[in-house]
């Protein structure tokens, strides 16, 4: 199992606010309708919170401002391989990437495939 993880920046004439409600509100129930096209297993939006101890600690790290919020997506990857080749996942693909455009700004969200490594937690350690 792989999933995607794609690092989210708003579009400029958003707040984080309306970007965070727009993806909840509009985009989540778009990945949604498709979970069976694209054979999504999993898919979790991790919305940015604004913190004091989160401030804190990029600062002590020169971090660069945080991401809006992160989007993973679990997926078998052969499965995956054999879905993106039907036109039904190639529509999906292409609905959801004209829906990204209208609130993410995508040359600024990186995006890419891993695997987890559990180091704490999961595993009774």
């Amino acid at each position: 199992m792989v999933h995607l993880v794609f690092c989210l920046r708003r579009l400029p004439h958003l707040s984080r606010e309306e970007f965070q409600r727009y993806w909840r509100e509009h985009h989540a129930p778009l990945v949604k309708s498709y979970a069976g096209v694209l054979g999504i297993r999993r898919y979790i939006q991790a919305h940015t919170i604004d913190a004091a101890l989160a401030e804190g600690i990029a600062a002590a790290r020169q971090a660069p401002d945080p991401f809006d919020g992160v989007a993973e997506i679990w997926f078998d990857l052969q499965e995956l391989s054999a879905r993106l080749a039907t036109p039904e996942a190639a529509q999906a693909g292409l609905a959801l990437l004209e829906d990204e455009r209208r609130f993410i700004d995508l040359p600024r969200s990186p995006i890419f495939f891993a695997e987890d490594r559990v180091v704490v937690g999961g595993d009774g350690h």
